[in-house]
């Protein structure tokens, strides 16, 4: 393999600073009420005003993340970078969580109005998780305890639901089917690391050794060979939409959270298992008639419950250049290699908009643009610029 990994380097650089920061920082920003838009169309004009907590904890993240991680940079970018970070947590800080009902830490809405008016309960953990990761980068870049202290605060409030995420408001029926699902140890991989510096050793290594027991051990199926999205409460299949329901994404994102861990702990053994199941979710997810990454999969190949299986999503294709880039930088696999050139080549060609700027975030089967919009009720600054920064940087490695 010869290929030269630096070359593509100057391509994802740019494009992060000089095309989409840039849209998130002149169309989003509410000035009049505080926080972001992120329901956005093509050219950035906004189409709904409603905000919601992921999307703003998020783009808090990716600001005050690429102030803390790019140093270097000159003086007046980083400052609004975080200025712009800062912007959005005291939005959240003002209206985003609910009122607490005991000692821990009040839950985190799902939604609001323009002005800060809660519209959807707090039922979804990842509000939580998101708020964690916005206040922990952010508190590294200003030095403030009170935003500390509430991303450790939300951390351990997490920790102690996630047995029962969603509480009172959870729709299933206890007892007839009882399932837990990926979405939540997958992200504590990430978010142990994340908030480490507010943290006890001991319970950032008991989280991690839960979740790399979790990810690795109980979703994944040595049976199938990929990660299930979910199983029964003691790890075992069901054999139900949701139960055979598989998520190539998902797995393929969890385990370059898992490369990072087992890179900290100089494990390769597990680095080298969460790049076989990256490579194998690949090999079984890539649409081999139109190319790109299929959004949701049945384990017994029947139809998938949701309607968009087969839709092309920015956030699966740019989370996999992530992790076959680590990968490869981690073990050498040139397989991962391959793999990146062509996932690579599918996402550039479709996903950019040459036009406005940003990227597309659905496509269709074929791979033609679904909606245009630029962000929405999920799609908002996060997942593009970073993977953008990760591969970057990964692009650059000697």
């Amino acid at each position: 393999m010869t290929t030269d990994l630096s070359s593509y380097a100057p391509l994802y650089r740019d494009v992060l600073l000089n095309d989409v920061l840039p849209f998130w920082q002149t169309h989003s920003i509410d000035r009049a009420h505080g926080g972001f838009f992120t329901c956005l169309n093509r050219d950035g004009s906004v189409f709904d005003t409603d905000k919601f907590i992921w999307l703003q904890a998020r783009q808090v993240w990716t600001f005050a993340m690429l102030y803390n991680r790019l140093p270097h940079f000159p003086a007046d970018q980083r400052e609004s970078w975080l200025a712009t970070a800062q912007h959005g947590a005291d939005f959240l800080q003002r209206f985003g969580q609910a009122k607490s009902n005991g000692p821990m830490e009040a839950p985190w809405y799902f939604s609001l109005t323009q002005d800060g008016r809660p519209l959807v309960q707090p039922y979804n953990i990842f509000s939580d998780c998101f708020a964690t990761m916005a206040f922990g980068q952010l508190s590294l870049a200003t030095g403030n305890d009170q935003q500390a202290q509430l991303a450790e605060r939300t951390f351990r409030q997490i920790l102690a639901r996630r047995d029962n995420p969603k509480g009172q408001w959870s729709k299933a029926v206890d007892g007839t089917r009882p399932l837990k699902n990926f979405a939540l140890p997958m992200i504590l991989c990430n978010l142990a690391l994340e908030i480490e510096h507010l943290l006890d050793q001991s319970l950032v290594e008991q989280t991690i050794d839960e979740c790399i027991h979790e990810v690795m051990d109980v979703f994944y199926d040595p049976t199938l060979g990929l990660i299930r999205e979910n199983v029964s409460p003691d790890g075992q299949v069901s054999d139900s939409f949701e139960g055979r329901l598989l998520n190539p994404g998902h797995a393929i994102e969890a385990m370059w959270f898992i490369m990072d861990l087992a890179h900290r702990r100089n494990d390769r053994g597990l680095m080298e298992r969460a790049v076989k199941i990256t490579l194998d979710t690949l090999q079984y997810a890539w649409d081999t008639e139109f190319g790109g990454i299929l959004y949701f999969m049945d384990a017994k190949g029947y139809p998938p419950q949701q309607l968009e299986w087969d839709q092309k999503l920015w956030w699966v294709h740019v989370e996999t250049l992530i992790s076959l880039l680590k990968g490869y930088r981690l073990t050498g696999n040139t397989d991962c290699l391959t793999w990146f050139e062509r996932v690579h080549d599918y996402t550039w060609a479709h996903f950019p908009d040459p036009e406005h700027g940003e990227w597309f975030g659905y496509l269709n089967r074929r791979g033609e643009v679904l909606l245009p919009l630029k962000g929405g009720k999920w799609k908002g600054c996060y997942h593009i610029p970073r993977a953008l920064f990760q591969c970057w940087q990964l692009l650059e490695e000697k």
